[in-house]
């Protein structure tokens, strides 16, 4: 059953679709704009931030519909998951920070921009029809999967903050199996851990998994770092594309001396079973694959009928606005992973890269220019140069190239630590993060699995099981 509302202006709507705006009792004789931001990471949450600060109340009402209730920072994924830092200060809360937005915690299942309605479907509960006047697109992306026999099966993602502890736990866990057999097989295959991609996040994974596993190993004296093989399979020949050869083959030099398996020019063809078959013609077996090859577009976008390119991005003008041909689409706009924005600072033809750097300043100017065609002014491009990248390769290493400068060790791992600090949203956050990392110079790191919060309730099934009943 749909919920469903039709024609009206949105201040006339409001009671029908369930939702009141924000810092408002009794229905005023006005007639605020209806912004809807689908999704709620890095572009629809700085864009929301940004429009609850310069448009008052009366001018818009801000609608934030995500089915999670937090935003994930994902350049502190890697560092969550080698327990640099706590997993909950990673993320941050959505109706904590947007107070002055409408949260709908729920999944955006279709946008029909030419009804000016989306279709959401809630955590529990009928689905509902919001209209709108302006859309912000933005629900992000997803892993990019190849048809690999054995890959949906055994594959890891490294997108978001449960698969980050999910994969830091099963690491761990990896270690107390191989501890605890005297298998040499089980051993091998336990401790062999395989990561596709070479790009940011699989180096970074990679880099920071291993740094905690080799200090994890203090407490098992049945194991060596020799024991351990890591393995980073990258199907081009250079790893860390964002940034010159030069830092990518410095970043290889640095994990081959950490003794991983580096294998450029390489792709995954099978992993039935859990047995790795690479294109080099090696095969062994594998307990832990990780795949970070790349992203695509979110799987919302085929159900909308706004117009995208040959890649499935929506199509945009350099002012964030979607654009079908040369026509803009008046009141939709996105950016991000999802959207195709033209990059003005680099040779015709080319696009921003989906990066968090582009996300944050994107969304920011969308905003703006939303709150100015709103207040009836013209709207202004985005114009962005890209600064560079940092990446760490584990505690106190790292490797940068910022405005063309180049840096590497600890001065790039401090960077790095100091550039994402001052990018996460909220004092909270800043706050919570830097204590993080200043206790970890004093404590030792954890190095517990807690694999049990995958299963939560398999002890107590088993202990409620009715007497007589055969056991699960």
């Amino acid at each position: 059953m749909v919920t469903q509302v039709t024609g009206g202006a949105p201040s006339q709507r409001r009671a029908a679709n369930g939702i009141t705006p924000v810092g408002r009792g009794k229905m005023e004789d006005v007639n605020p704009k209806r912004i809807l931001v689908v999704g709620a990471g890095h572009v629809g949450l700085y864009a929301a931030l940004r429009l609850a600060k310069k448009l008052s109340s009366r001018e818009a009402e801000v609608i934030v519909v995500d089915p999670q209730p937090h935003m994930t920072y994902q350049p502190f994924l890697p560092e969550a998951a080698a327990g640099n830092i706590s997993p909950r200060h990673s993320v941050v809360p959505l109706r904590r920070e947007l107070r002055k937005c409408t949260i709908v915690a729920g999944a955006v299942t279709r946008i029909e921009h030419s009804r000016r309605t989306a279709t959401i479907q809630p955590i529990t509960g009928p689905v509902r029809e919001i209209r709108y006047d302006h859309v912000i697109v933005a629900p992000g992306s997803v892993s990019r999967t190849l048809p690999i026999p054995g890959l949906h099966e055994h594959g890891i993602g490294f997108k978001t903050i449960g698969e980050a502890i999910y994969l830091r736990n099963h690491v761990l866990d990896r270690l107390d199996v191989a501890a605890a057999t005297t298998d040499p097989d089980v051993r091998r295959r336990a401790l062999t851990f395989v990561f596709v991609g070479g790009g940011y996040a699989g180096i970074e994974a990679l880099a920071e998994m291993e740094d905690m596993a080799r200090d994890a190993l203090k407490y098992y004296p049945e194991l060596t770092p020799a024991d351990m093989r890591w393995v980073l399979v990258e199907a081009t020949q250079r790893v860390l594309p964002e940034v010159d050869r030069d830092m990518g083959a410095y970043t290889v030099q640095q994990l081959l001396k950490r003794n991983m398996d580096i294998r450029l020019d390489t792709r995954l063809e099978s992993c039935v079973d859990g047995v790795v078959t690479l294109s080099d013609g090696d095969s062994f077996p594998s307990d832990t694959i990780v795949w970070t090859a790349g992203v695509k577009p979110s799987p919302l976008l085929d159900a909308t009928d706004l117009p995208r390119d040959e890649r499935r991005r929506v199509t945009c003008l350099p002012t964030l606005q979607v654009v079908d041909s040369d026509r803009v689409v008046e009141g939709a706009w996105s950016a991000g992973d999802c959207a195709a924005v033209p990059d003005l600072t680099g040779p015709p033809g080319t696009y921003c890269s989906p990066s968090a750097q582009h996300a944050v300043r994107q969304a920011t100017r969308m905003a703006d220019n939303i709150a100015a065609v709103i207040r009836g002014r013209e709207p202004v491009n985005y114009r962005h140069k890209h600064a560079g990248s940092v990446a760490s390769l584990g505690l106190y290493k790292g490797v940068a190239q910022v405005y063309g400068i180049k840096m590497t060790g600890w001065p790039a791992w401090f960077m790095h630590r100091t550039y994402h600090m001052s990018r996460i949203p909220s004092l909270n956050r800043k706050v919570r993060v830097v204590v993080d990392w200043t206790l970890a110079f004093f404590l030792r790191r954890e190095v517990v699995a807690l694999g049990q919060l995958h299963e939560p309730r398999e002890e107590f099934v088993e202990a409620s099981q009715p007497v007589g009943s055969p056991r699960a």
